[in-house]
């Protein structure tokens, strides 16, 4: 049995369009007068001995205290095992401290998932794809087991499909991404940028690679401001790409930062995110250049491991 956060009803209904097996559960998420929250599960006792993973989404601070809630509770259920999905890990850009005073908000949160309680079956099984540094597996405690899961085969059978596929050649926005991501991509050959931060300002340079007469496909797992992105493609072109498009498995994109993509001077032919910021996918969806790849498939796989 499948529950799922509002955000992720889309998600969850194509899950159980996929597996005929995965039923949809059904929570009543209501508010107190103080604002705090009310929440029911519906047939609470219909979960004794069955297995029951949650679809989660913490695209704001605001929401996490709520699901956690019923995170915390379903395990309690007498249920047979309990799965947590969470596709986008939102604090995962925030995990090591550089200078003294920094605050790992990818360990907290770590903790905080940690403390998931044991069901019948045992820990709790989480899965979440694309995780900024795949080191953050080790933050969490023995009460949950991750699976990091990736949206890049979804890309790859996007790329395979298009016209010019034969000249397309991956490229990175930074070492950092080329290490994450470069044995997806074999078959392809690859252009590794470098950038270094003065200021405000990114200076993009090309480190390896020939994008000359190429379509290039700039890859990374999340996006945020896309200022990065953008300076990478104005280097790639003017070193002779024939076109330019990205991918990132979140997209992010805060204070509705996606439009800047939908100018046509940001010169992006194809700009593919997946759909585990469901906030943001609700805003772009089926506007140039943006196409939105379903991770249904591959939850729906991940939840019969």
């Amino acid at each position: 049995m499948l529950f799922y956060c509002t955000e992720m009803e889309q998600m969850a209904r194509e899950i159980a369009a996929i597996d005929g097996n995965i039923e949809l559960g059904e929570i009543q998420w209501r508010t107190f007068a103080d604002g705090f929250p009310n929440i029911f599960v519906n047939d609470a006792e219909q979960l004794h001995g069955r297995h029951v993973a949650f679809l989660a989404s913490f695209h704001n601070a605001s929401v996490i205290f709520q699901q956690l809630s019923v995170i915390y509770s379903l395990p309690k259920m007498f249920v047979a095992s309990f799965r947590l999905i969470l596709p986008f890990f939102p604090t995962g850009t925030f995990e090591r401290v550089d200078k003294e005073g920094e605050i790992p908000t990818a360990v907290t949160m770590a903790r905080m998932l940690s403390s998931i309680p044991h069901s019948r079956g045992g820990p709790t099984d989480m899965i979440v794809f694309d995780i900024h540094a795949l080191q953050e597996r080790f933050y969490f405690g023995d009460s949950v087991t991750p699976l990091f899961a990736s949206g890049i085969p979804l890309l790859l059978e996007r790329l395979a499909s298009l016209e010019d596929a034969a000249d397309v050649v991956i490229a990175y926005p930074d070492e950092g991404a080329c290490k994450r991501f470069h044995n997806f991509f074999a078959k392809y050959d690859e252009v590794v940028c470098t950038k270094v931060r003065e200021g405000d300002k990114r200076i993009v340079t090309i480190k390896e690679g020939k994008p000359t007469g190429k379509h290039i496909v700039i890859v990374d797992d999340l996006v945020q401001s896309g200022g990065t992105l953008i300076e990478c493609a104005k280097v790639l072109r003017r070193e002779g790409a024939s076109a330019v498009s990205a991918y990132v498995t979140h997209g992010v994109f805060p204070n509705e930062s996606w439009r800047r993509f939908t100018d046509p001077s940001a010169g992006f032919a194809n700009f593919w995110i997946t759909d585990s910021c469901p906030q943001t996918v609700s805003a772009c969806s089926g506007v140039a250049p943006f196409v939105v790849l379903k991770l249904a498939g591959s939850v729906a796989h991940a939840l019969n491991i």
